[in-house]
């Protein structure tokens, strides 16, 4: 029987065939990819995505932090997007560029040297740009819509867009247009105002201390794992329901999942949870506030693969 992947485009960067995921992830668990490609750059993955096969899926895998990969694996070819698609740039005194591997805390913290304001909320936000860019990522009353200009992305066909922020269609954790159509990002341009390096950087050391005293930042998590509802906080509904620090598993292992003690809306991985389990404990969360409230809790955590 022939095997799709034996007839993959040719590249300079890396095809891993059944390459696990899991360590890409910060819940550090899931399958393998059936092709994992690691580009070597923009014309790399764009020819890739030319003469890949129509038919065969291409999912886009960032840092992990906000992704739960099942433990069946993924279908197809999952794409990681590395040091060529890392820099950061200002450009003039208000505008910086940051491709869609920066880290959302490197992009703060670049704009603060050069002395841009505005993208200090970047450094309490998991993840990179590229999931940015995706999902509208935001915290503390600030979010991406509001700083950027326009983002660059590559279509599944393999096709360079460049999207205005109102093409975006941004709403909360949302762009309708990535929705609508898969699109790989590039990078973005963002806009701030000029104003005191050592200012910003004190606006930021805030947001630090106060994620570092509010947030399991340093376990296996995947931020956070609701959307807040329209008129209620999502961490609320969790812990009135009795879930914080609720050990959680489906799979005999010894309840690895579980809300974190510390912040009732973050899902955490304490040490042998499998995706199951922590997929598992979301739904069942959500199943119990929707019949204690009636109200619908919407996974934030973008969760990917075969069961």
């Amino acid at each position: 029987m022939s095997d799709w992947r034996d007839a993959l485009p040719a590249v300079r960067g890396r095809l891993l065939r059944d390459e696990p995921l899991g360590p890409f992830t910060w819940f550090r668990v899931g399958g393998p990819a059936d092709v994992l490609f690691l580009p070597q750059d923009e014309a790399d993955l764009a020819g890739f995505l030319k003469a890949l096969d129509p038919s065969v899926p291409v999912t886009l895998l960032g840092v992990g932090s906000n992704t739960l990969v099942r433990d069946g694996g993924v279908d197809g070819v999952v794409i990681r997007l590395g040091k060529a698609f890392a820099t950061v740039e200002p450009k003039g005194d208000s505008r910086i560029f940051a491709g869609a591997a920066v880290l959302d805390a490197t992009l703060a913290r670049e704009a603060a040297k050069a002395g841009i304001a505005g993208l200090e909320f970047y450094r309490g936000v998991p993840g990179a740009i590229g999931g940015a860019l995706v999902m509208n990522a935001g915290c503390y009353g600030s979010e991406t819509k509001d700083v950027l200009v326009e983002a660059y992305a590559l279509t599944r066909s393999g096709e360079r867009l460049t999207l205005s922020n109102a093409d975006l269609a941004y709403s909360y954790r949302k762009s309708a247009r990535a929705a609508a159509e898969p699109l790989i990002f590039l990078g973005g341009l963002f806009e701030g105002r000029p104003d005191d390096p050592d200012a910003i950087t004190a606006r930021m050391d805030e947001i630090t201390a106060r994620r570092e005293q509010t947030q399991p930042i340093r376990e296996k998590t995947g931020g956070s794992t609701f959307k807040n509802p329209p008129g209620h906080s999502s961490w609320k509904l969790v812990d009135e329901a009795g879930w914080r620090g609720k050990p959680f598993s489906v799979s005999g292992r010894g309840g690895g999942a579980m809300f974190s003690p510390l912040h009732a809306n973050f899902l955490i991985n304490t040490g042998d949870a499998t995706a199951a389990d922590l997929e598992g404990l979301g739904e069942a969360v959500r199943a119990d506030v929707r019949a204690r409230t009636g109200v619908e809790l919407e996974w934030e955590i973008k969760r990917i693969g075969r069961a």
